[in-house]
């Protein structure tokens, strides 16, 4: 059950003071704990990727975090830029401001550009849902499932909340199968994320993985 529960978990260290060494022991263990990938912040995109060029772990990369606020241009740069390095898939923020604001075509149309910057690498779309009412996150996964994204990705792990059970059903009750779901922030139990997966959530997010193997 172990593998089964590992190949769900995007093994992540975000963190403002992360050092190369730290991320270099993430991808260790994630190769260690056959995890399904190392999410790291796209300055460390090279160093991850280069470790684990001869591994099966993949490396997905930050876009816009954590606040979702930066230019659409500048998202596009970062996203290209982290794919150019080794990335294999992109954990971007939406535009919660412009969510808010009703700027759906705005919001539509910067995750259709950065998923079209990408090609067929995976894109995951963090709508944060801590910060939004209930028919915005409706909203948010509509736009996020229109756009062609891979992936509604629940939280940042650095707003005021993380997954919950309600937001999950709500995200599976908007979207169709095609449209992954990602949980993360605040999972602490392997319990807690084989309870996520039964609800057919695809990948778990998680700075835990190891703690979750170990307690499912």
């Amino acid at each position: 059950m172990n593998m089964q529960l590992s190949q769900f978990i995007d093994h992540t260290l975000l963190s403002p003071t992360a050092t190369p060494r730290a991320i270099e022991k993430l991808c260790e263990e994630a190769v260690e704990h056959q995890f399904y990938a190392v999410c790291v912040n796209s300055g460390y995109v090279h160093l991850a990727a280069n470790i684990l060029k001869y591994e099966r772990v993949l490396v997905a990369a930050t876009v816009g975090f954590p606040l979702g606020a930066m230019a659409t241009e500048a998202k596009l740069f970062e996203a290209t830029h982290c794919i150019g390095q080794g990335a294999n898939e992109i954990d971007m923020v939406l535009n919660l401001g412009a969510l808010k604001s009703g700027l759906v075509k705005s919001v539509r149309e910067e995750i259709a550009a950065v998923k079209k910057a990408i090609g067929k690498n995976v894109l995951k779309v963090i709508i944060e849902t801590c910060y939004l009412t209930d028919t915005e996150k409706i909203l948010a996964c509509e736009l996020v499932e229109k756009a062609g994204a891979d992936f509604v990705k629940t939280s940042t792990g650095f707003g005021s909340g993380g997954a919950t059970i309600k937001d999950i059903e709500l995200i599976k009750g908007t979207v169709g199968p095609q449209t992954k779901i990602k949980a993360s922030g605040g999972i602490k139990t392997g319990k807690e994320a084989l309870e996520y997966i039964a609800m057919g959530v695809s990948r778990i997010g998680t700075s835990n993985g190891i703690q979750l193997i170990k307690t499912q």
